[in-house]
This record gives C-alpha cells, sequence and structure tokens, in this order.
C-alpha cells in the first residue's frame, strides 16, 4: 500500500495516559473473552457502549500520566494512522460537499490498555471502536498486532480497513443513521438493525478506498486481498466458531465473513454512497 500523503492533526495521544484499573463487573474474564468475541474490530459496540453511557464511567483510580515509552516501529505505526485518517478526511470531505454539505472532522485517539470516552470506560479487549458521544474513533495499537498473530490478518492495508470502517460509523452518525439504529435497542429486531449498521461501514470503508484510490494510487498487488482476509476473520460466524463450536445467526451483530467481504468489496468497486443502503435489502438478502 503506497500512502504517501499528508498527516491528520486530528489525533490525540494518549498512550501515555493512566486511568487506573477499569473495573468489567461480574464476568471478569468472561466478559473480557465476550467483548473479543462479540467487537472485535468490530466497529462500533452498540449496546455495550449505550450500557455504559447509562451506567457511567466505572470507579477509577487517579494516576499520574508515565512517560511515554515508545520504539521507531510504533512511532512509524502512529505515522501511517495519521496519514489513513487523513486520506479518510480527504475523501469523506469531497463527498460531502459534492451533496452540499459539510463533513465534520472525527478525532482518533490513541491509547493502551483502557480509556475513557463519553460512551464510559474501555478495554483494549474491545478493539477499535467509534463513540458517537464524542465522534471520535479509539484505537490501541496492539490491535494490529492481534490481527496479524491471532487471526492471521496482517499487512497495512487490512490496518487501514479498520481504521476506515470506524470512520464509517463516523458517517453514519453524522447523517442521522446510528441514532435511528440506537432506537431500536430492546426491539426484537436490534441485532439486524446492528448487521446492517455494521455492513454499511464495510462499504463505506471500501468507498473510501475507491475515491483514495482514484484520487492518489496507493493499492498495490495483494492489498485487496488482506482487506478481505480481515473482514473474513471477524465475521460473527467465524468468531463463533472459533469460540464456542457452533454458530446462532440470529445472535449476528456485525454479520457473517461473507456478507463483511461482499458488502467492502461492493463498496471498493461501486465507489457511489447510495449503492450501500443495507437498510432497503430484506435481511436474508444482505
Amino acid at each position: 500500500m503506497r500512502l504517501d500523503g499528508p498527516e491528520s492533526d486530528n489525533v490525540e495521544d494518549r498512550r501515555g495516559s493512566r486511568s487506573g484499573p477499569m473495573l468489567l463487573g461480574g464476568g471478569g474474564m468472561g466478559m473480557v473473552v465476550i467483548l473479543i468475541v462479540y467487537t472485535l474490530l468490530g466497529g462500533n459496540p452498540l449496546a455495550l457502549l449505550n450500557q455504559m453511557q447509562r451506567q457511567g464511567p466505572p470507579p477509577q483510580q487517579q494516576q499520574a500520566d508515565a512517560p511515554l515509552e515508545t520504539t521507531p516501529e510504533e512511532e512509524e505505526m502512529v505515522s501511517f494512522v495519521k496519514r489513513v485518517l487523513a486520506s479518510t478526511e480527504q475523501v469523506w470531505t469531497e463527498q460531502f460537499r459534492a451533496d452540499g454539505e459539510q463533513y465534520q472532522l472525527p478525532r482518533l485517539v490513541l491509547f493502551r490498555d483502557r480509556v475513557q470516552s463519553a460512551c464510559g470506560g474501555a478495554s483494549a479487549a474491545m478493539g477499535p471502536f467509534y463513540c458517537p458521544g464524542d465522534a471520535k474513533v479509539y484505537l490501541d495499537l496492539a490491535f494490529y498486532d492481534e490481527m496479524r498473530d491471532r487471526f492471521h490478518a496482517g499487512g497495512d492495508f487490512a490496518q487501514a480497513y479498520v481504521i476506515a470502517h470506524e470512520i464509517g460509523h463516523h458517517v453514519q452518525n453524522l447523517l442521522g443513521i446510528s441514532d435511528r439504529v440506537h432506537a431500536a435497542q430492546g426491539r426484537p429486531d436490534f441485532n439486524e438493525q446492528s448487521v446492517r449498521l455494521e455492513l454499511q461501514a464495510d462499504f463505506l470503508a471500501g468507498l473510501w478506498a475507491h475515491h483514495a484510490n482514484k484520487k492518489r494510487p496507493m493499492l498495490e498487488e495483494g492489498d485487496v486481498e488482506e482487506a478481505i482476509q480481515a473482514a473474513t476473520a471477524i465475521g460473527d460466524d467465524r468468531l463463533q466458531k472459533q469460540s464456542q463450536g457452533y454458530v446462532v445467526p440470529d445472535s449476528f451483530t456485525h454479520g457473517s465473513s461473507e456478507q463483511r467481504v461482499r458488502w467492502f468489496m461492493k463498496g471498493l468497486k461501486s465507489g457511489k454512497f447510495t449503492d450501500g443502503n443495507t437498510f432497503a435489502i430484506p435481511y436474508d438478502q444482505l
């Protein structure tokens, strides 16, 4: 992947911050497993974050920030993240302008282990997520190691896909789509609405790649395969099969591996926002 554009200034580096031990509740390690299985990369863990927001932040012990210890390799990754974010800013600013709208730039927060957001406290075990309450994407760079080592989904374009998916949730938030899905919480079709939201975010990630590559060619041989591998690795069916040995489609919140790949590829090939209305398609045809 050739990404030699500018770096975004909209990155908050909280890697040296300490917010104290995060309490996940009575579930202990079981809760961590659930978070990994159902929200790893999953974009916007709606039900969990909404519940955290209602309950408020978990108890914290205030600690002084530690000096940031880093490596040249990690700083190179930080630069890459900033360049991916800048690319999404360029693409979505142009897309909104074409529709007579103004794109509101999100911020991306880099953290380690745990973080506080407007949606409550979060552990790195949740994977990257977008919080609509503060319009920020939260990312622990260690997640990329998890992608490579546990899910065999490494590569720079796979890493960019992660960010683009979360920015897709920001676009949905600006357009009011997220609010409509949030309003369905507690209804029998909430999981279905969540799947539609996540598949659309995959489509929007593909749409970003389409326009970014058109604007400044960046895709190299093998890049698309990296993104496909990443989308495949975090499908609900794949994660459920790995964690419990069987699949329960009614409990899906993000879509199957096949669905996630298909909607990402649809956005990559189409480049047209109107082709990504996952809410207008019968659920069994997604």
